[in-house]
């Protein structure tokens, strides 16, 4: 704690231990008192969380200490298991305290190790997932995918609607605004035209990306559209357009409709400005 204490012989130095060890001893035995046999201890950034002689009582009294636990997940682990974060051993009680059937350490491999626990009393709140891999790479490659999965489920919680994959509803959709393009006149009709071709540039670019020829994709697909099979796009794995509810290839409403509200804000936002004024540094 920044403090310094000057020892000048054995005598003191007996001391000081041994009242840091009677100090220690009554923190695990109120502790202990709490009837608490499994401690979770928040990482600290200034020095050791715990001592060893802290953790040598704790296992003498047959208290499971799982220490260094990031200060970001102390939440998540209060709502799970029932408990409430301490900051004082004075206000460590048994109203405190959460519970679980088990808590079990079970090693991964090499040095790791996790924490499992089971039999909690507010199942449901929570779920954890232990990803595993040969290296980072692998590791964030499997974390984008989880992510991906999870903002998918999330869209479709806030709205439970599906379209059909493969670059179709933007194509239904310029197919539809190059037809009512017809009927403006003027600068607006040209406008039309080129929302329209924006669309197309999202079936473009998935043909391109899977080998394929984007120009004879997209037209075949326009074609399609236009004789009414709206739910008709680009197959990636077939190589050619099919129908995507057939195929089961869907996706969220809220990702295609936020997708294109934010490029169009995007356009408009870049319409706004009137002058560039260049700089060099």
């Amino acid at each position: 704690m920044e403090n310094q204490v000057i020892i000048t012989d054995y005598a003191q130095m007996d001391r000081a231990l041994k009242e840091e060890r009677q100090y220690l001893l009554e923190i695990c035995k109120q502790i202990k008192a709490a009837g608490c046999n499994v401690l979770l201890i928040q990482k600290s950034i200034l020095r050791d969380a715990v001592n060893e002689l802290a953790l040598h009582f704790l296992a003498k009294m047959k208290i499971m200490c799982i220490k260094d636990i990031e200060r970001e997940d102390i939440e998540f682990y209060s709502k799970i298991l029932g408990c409430r974060p301490v900051a004082s051993v004075d206000h460590f009680n048994a109203e405190a305290l959460g519970y679980a059937d088990l808590v079990e350490e079970i090693p991964t491999g090499g040095d790791g190790k996790v924490i499992k626990v089971t039999g909690v009393q507010n199942p449901g709140h929570a779920v954890s997932i232990l990803l595993r891999g040969s290296n980072k790479l692998v590791l964030e490659e499997a974390d984008r995918s989880l992510h991906d999965a999870l903002c998918v489920i999330r869209c479709l919680v806030k709205k439970k609607a599906l379209l059909p994959g493969g670059g179709a509803p933007e194509m239904e959709i310029a197919v539809k605004l190059r037809a009512l393009a017809q009927t403006q006149h003027g600068a607006t009709q040209y406008c039309w035209r080129a929302f329209a071709d924006a669309l197309e540039l999202v079936p473009y670019t998935l043909a391109e990306n899977a080998g394929l020829s984007p120009i004879h994709t997209v037209t075949e697909l326009r074609n399609n559209h236009a004789n009414g099979n709206s739910s008709y796009g680009v197959n990636v794995r077939k190589g050619y357009v099919t129908d995507m509810v057939e195929e089961d290839v869907v996706q969220p409403l809220l990702v295609t409709s936020s997708a294109i509200k934010q490029a169009s804000e995007c356009v408009r936002s870049i319409l706004k400005i009137d002058d560039i004024v260049m700089s060099v540094r």
